[in-house]
């Protein structure tokens, strides 16, 4: 992850970027109608942008021979919701791809779906799951699971396009699953850690933002005395 130029088959990769399209254009259209009916939260849109874009950009050697780096996307599906970082998630990706030779535009509907689709919907979906938890719990648990579930989809989307010649599907995606794990689990940990640091933050310097967006409430006038 990301998926280098030209990795996959074409018609691999013509499938996953149809399969992609639609939620970017949805996305698209969120992110439009976001910022017409929310001007506030520019803002915090463009954050979500810029984390994305320096936590996915973020490349560490696995001892496997491959590489991992965190997504950043679930931070922006808790905030926004996974149709908006859909649109946000391309835009990084084609960055990188473009400027860092991070993935490709061959490529790019495969690594869309997985880091700025599945990942971001998992997230939003574990988010929705916890209401009853406290707010740390949540926002670490969606972020840890948008992080490892990218990394379950790319591996998906490897073994289907190449698999083993003697177990098939199951073979492969269990050996790409174990190329990324022995780094991509404590990375999906320090990810989860980081994004409660910073949501704890955003609550202190942002809060009539959050509470525009209503997804995130400010925190009671009570624990903002307790942490002053």
């Amino acid at each position: 992850m990301h998926i280098a130029e030209g990795y996959l088959p074409p018609l691999h990769a013509a499938a996953w970027t149809a399969a992609a399209a639609p939620f970017v254009i949805h996305g698209t259209r969120e992110v439009a109608r976001l910022v017409r009916e929310r001007p506030g939260a520019r803002l915090l849109l463009g954050a979500a942008g810029a984390f994305t874009f320096v936590l996915s950009a973020i490349k560490l050697p696995s001892v496997t021979g491959s590489s991992s780096h965190p997504t950043g996307a679930g931070v922006g599906a808790v905030l926004f919701g996974p149709p908006v970082m859909a649109a946000l998630g391309t835009v990084v990706l084609l960055f990188q791809a473009l400027l860092l030779a991070h993935g490709g535009l061959t490529t790019l509907g495969a690594n869309v779906f997985s880091m700025a689709v599945a990942g971001p919907w998992a997230a939003y979906a574990v988010y929705r799951l916890l209401s009853r938890a406290s707010s740390g719990i949540r926002v670490f648990t969606a972020v840890a699971v948008a992080d490892l579930v990218t990394y379950c989809v790319t591996a998906t989307q490897l073994a289907l396009a190449f698999p083993d010649a003697t177990g098939g599907f199951a073979s492969a995606w269990t050996r790409f699953l174990g190329l990324f794990a022995v780094t991509q689990i404590p990375l999906a940990v320090v990810e989860g850690i980081i994004a409660v640091l910073l949501i704890g933050a955003l609550r202190t310097w942002a809060p009539d933002e959050l509470a525009e967006l209503g997804v995130l409430q400010p925190a009671p006038q009570g624990e903002e005395a307790a942490r002053a």
